[in-house]
Formats: C-alpha cells, structure tokens, sequence
C-alpha cells in the first residue's frame, strides 16, 4: 500500500526488546518526507516512530484506535468537523471509526501506538 501513496511504511519490529533504541540517529538519518518505522511491540500493540512532513491521506481505522505523541515539529490532525494542532509534548487518540488525516507543515517527528494488526493507510 505504501508505494500507492509514496509513504515509507516499515512494519518490521526493528528493536528487540531491552535494544537500546537511538532514535536521534534514526532522524539524522531520514531523507523522506514521510516515513513510519515500527519500533518495538508491548504486548498486542506497537510503538512507530513518523519521520514526516507533509500531508496524509484520509482514512479510517474500523477497529482500532491510533495514539499520537509529537516530540519535534507540529502535527495538525484534521477530522471531519475540526483541526487539532499537536506541539511537542502533546498527543491525541484518535477513536476507531474516525475519518483523519495527518499533516505536518514541517519537519515532524512522533510516536505512535497502536494494535499491531492496524493497517496504516486505513481500512
């Protein structure tokens, strides 16, 4: 599905569990504008890291709810009704069934947790 949108998705789990995880490094190292690596599983559920800039598509997640947590940068998450502007050190759950999309104006960097079944561009 990524190539369709021109995302990077990685859903490989790229640290084991008690890997000491650089993720400074990971940013230095990124050149895409949007890019989402899977950083570890906690039991059912995943931790990802989006390298991105720009706009995602909308979607939708039928079963699954999506946490978002911005470390640098602005995320702004459009709903169908209102904008919600994330600064770093502020995140949102987004509920399952909830139509969104995600733009980053510039340079962001968040985590996300979410189940491990998810499909990132939606259902």
């Amino acid at each position: 599905m990524e190539n369709t949108f021109n995302y990077v998705t990685k859903l490989d789990i790229k640290f084991d569990h008690l890997e000491k995880m650089d993720i400074n490094r990971m940013i230095n190292e990124c050149t895409d504008k949007w890019f989402n690596q899977t950083l570890t599983k906690v039991n059912d559920s995943v931790v990802r890291i989006g390298i991105v800039e720009g706009e995602y598509h909308w979607h939708k997640h039928d079963n699954d709810d999506e946490f978002f947590y911005v470390l640098q940068g602005q995320l702004l998450v459009d709903l169908e009704d209102r904008t919600i502007e994330l600064n770093p050190n502020e995140g949102v759950t987004i509920p399952k069934g909830v139509i969104h999309r995600t733009r980053a104006p510039k340079k962001t960097v968040m985590l996300m947790v979410e189940t491990s079944a998810i499909l990132p561009t939606g259902d």
